[in-house]
């Protein structure tokens, strides 16, 4: 698919509404109002690498539901949003993490807001979440583009993207320096995404 007359972030958006599962999944996460929430990871990685491998959907393990609540950082809280999730689409693949209390299990200073710790993740492309507004979509969710206010929101979506989408679309894999090189190694020998996917490639530079 040709997006070059239109920014990364919009035809992200515009992949994103068109894509049923991937909307409900958004709408019934924005039903939970968590604060700095998105869904992230492979949800929005994966989305892209098969558009742009002229593939339909490549099945979700997990649904990664993120947010940012210093004030409460028992995994029972993540784990009741789960269950409400559940119950709202028990066939979804659901998984709830708090991002404040994940700079414990990492061995980093607390992190600041949801992009803060995304931007200690192991890839850069992972590294992306998206969430919706259902006050800012003022009109129903359609297949076509409609006015766009700025470059990372498109009728009540919104980017979280803390390195940028550049590398996710150029189908690039790249290392986060903050992390330990072995384990963006081993992340990328386990999830297979270079077989998976042939026209990505891997950097470590």
């Amino acid at each position: 698919m040709n997006h070059q007359n239109i920014s990364n972030s919009q035809q992200l958006c515009l992949w994103l509404k068109q894509d049923a599962m991937r909307m409900d999944a958004l709408k019934y996460a924005a039903q939970l109002n968590l604060p700095q929430w998105c869904i992230a990871a492979g949800f929005v990685r994966n989305l892209v690498w098969d558009r742009l491998h002229g593939r339909l959907n490549t099945p979700l393990t997990d649904i990664d539901v993120i947010y940012f609540d210093p004030s409460d950082l028992s995994k029972d809280s993540e784990y009741g949003y789960q269950a409400k999730l559940q119950t709202l689409a028990p066939d979804y693949p659901w998984s709830v993490n708090n991002q404040a209390r994940m700079h414990i299990r990492n061995g980093d200073e607390p992190y600041t807001s949801t992009l803060d710790a995304m931007g200690y993740w192991p890839e850069l492309e992972t590294a992306v979440g998206v969430s919706f507004s259902l006050a800012e979509a003022a009109e129903p969710l359609v297949q076509h583009a409609p006015l766009i206010s700025n470059l990372d929101t498109l009728q009540g979506i919104e980017i979280f993207a803390p390195f940028g989408l550049t590398s996710l679309f150029d189908l690039r894999v790249s290392p986060n320096s903050k992390r330990d090189i072995k384990l963006f190694h081993q992340r990328v020998k386990q999830k297979s995404w270079l077989g998976q996917y042939p026209k990505l490639s891997c950097t470590t530079e």
